[in-house]
């Protein structure tokens, strides 16, 4: 599918286009009559808030020139946002594709919050490098799905200006109320929403950028998560345009002591779990980190040269296979010829009889395997166990693709690097150092003994 010339990437559902509205004028209240007569109403209460804090009726070029003052004057500085985790009810998540998804046994979903506007509107979302735009209930959606959470409302806030078009990302609606309308269909739902740039705080960490305030959520899944909305936090390729990458701007503005993010992932429910933006924490790492570039740029995505079972090559990735690293997902999926073909080979018993023999599961990158234990790849429940790869076709130029999703996440810590000592995009893995060492059945971590060996084809995590 492709929209405004930029080809739309399979992984987030079927993609966005956007279109520009009429002029209003015809029967009907088209979203952008809608936005007038917001504006409208709220008049009163911006000129009230304008008079109250002394603005002046800035330009768009001042107001971004006052903010770049503000901002080079700011320490850079990091910020870990504790991360909520919460199961997963069947049907919940925002990227379910299969039954097989919504029954998983690791199924979870982190989310944080955030700040919008002057004065800030908090919201909590789901941090996601799968996708690359910041979707938020409006004031203006009045589907159930809204408003059962958090709504932005830009009228509260001082520093907020609407965006006619993705392609001009500091143009503000003009008089006519003509504007784009964008729609992001995942998969399960759909989100179609305007444009909006205001100030965007994590922690003490602010940039000023566009994003998506939505006017219409479909009731599933978006009325059934127990977030507001999703940070996209994929790299700008994956967003609408530069301005609307949350990441990508707090680069631009140079407020993070390092230019790049990291997640860690609590092993169990009582764990803290966390992202951190401008740091790596290493306090939550059990190894030492290795880097992969970023093969192709929108997901971070990088190059895996095989799979691993026991520690032995198996074979399977011909020159190599691609992986992007998704914290938005519970999924670990893979092509169905690859993963039809491990079935095979671990011979995951049903009734969980083989369940304290099953080998490592592991994926080289480079000199080194990432080894998953039999209790993060395998689904085990009251009604036995099954492998807990799904199979997952993308087709090419963007596939065939590896997703690591949650488990994989909760067994390594990663850091998403802006630019490597080679100027491309990375991705740092590390053994991820939960509160519990020696992990039990159904643990995530590995002997201490064994974080970090020696073997014929490379380093074993």
């Amino acid at each position: 599918l492709k929209c405004n010339s930029r080809s739309i990437p399979p992984l987030e559902g079927a993609g966005s286009c956007t279109r520009a509205l009429p002029r209003p004028g015809g029967g009907g209240e088209t979203p952008a009559r809608r936005g007038q007569h917001q504006s409208s109403e709220a008049m009163g209460v911006a000129k009230w808030l304008a008079a109250v804090v002394g603005l002046v009726a800035a330009t768009g070029e001042q107001f971004q020139s006052e903010l770049a003052t503000h901002q080079h004057t700011r320490m850079r500085s990091s910020m870990s946002v504790r991360l909520h985790r919460a199961k997963r009810r069947s049907g919940m998540s925002h990227r379910a594709r299969s039954r097989h998804a919504a029954k998983s046994a690791h199924a979870s979903e982190y989310y944080g919050r955030v700040a919008i506007g002057s004065p800030p509107q908090t919201f909590l979302v789901v941090f996601d490098t799968g996708s690359g735009n910041l979707l938020i209930p409006s004031k203006q959606c009045d589907d159930e799905a809204c408003q059962s959470h958090q709504r932005y409302d830009s009228a509260l806030s001082v520093t907020a200006r609407q965006i006619a078009f993705a392609n001009a990302p500091d143009t503000v609606v003009g008089p006519d109320g003509t504007r784009d309308v964008v729609t992001i269909t995942f998969g399960t739902g759909e989100v179609s929403g305007v444009f909006v740039k205001d100030n965007i705080c994590v922690g003490d960490i602010c940039t000023n950028a566009d994003f998506v305030a939505a006017t219409d959520e479909s009731d599933e899944p978006f009325s059934l998560v127990p977030f507001d909305g999703i940070m996209g936090l994929a790299l700008p390729q994956m967003s609408e345009g530069k301005s609307f990458n949350i990441f990508n701007c707090m680069v631009r503005d140079g407020v993070l002591k390092q230019n790049l993010f990291s997640v860690f992932f609590g092993a169990e429910e009582n764990e803290e779990s966390e992202i951190t933006f401008g740091e790596i924490k290493k306090d939550r790492m059990a190894s030492a980190l290795t880097y992969a570039d970023v093969d192709v740029e929108g997901y971070w995505q990088v190059k895996m040269d095989d799979i691993a079972i026991a520690n032995q090559r198996q074979s399977m990735c011909g020159d190599s296979c691609k992986v992007a690293v998704d914290t938005g997902t519970s999924l670990l999926a893979g092509p169905s010829t690859i993963i039809s073909a491990l079935i095979t080979k671990l011979n995951v018993k049903s009734d969980c009889s083989n369940f304290n023999t099953l080998p490592q599961l592991g994926f080289i990158l480079g000199e080194h395997i990432l080894n998953l234990e039999a209790s993060d790849y395998v689904d085990k429940g009251d009604d036995g166990c099954a492998l807990g790869l799904m199979t997952l076709d993308i087709p090419p130029p963007k596939g065939p693709l590896f997703i690591f999703g949650d488990p994989f996440l909760r067994k390594f810590y990663t850091v998403y690097d802006a630019k490597g000592p080679n100027g491309k995009p990375r991705v740092g893995f590390a053994l991820a150092k939960h509160t519990k060492p020696k992990a039990a059945a159904g643990g995530f971590l590995q002997q201490p003994a064994m974080i970090v060996s020696a073997a014929s084809s490379g380093k074993v995590h």
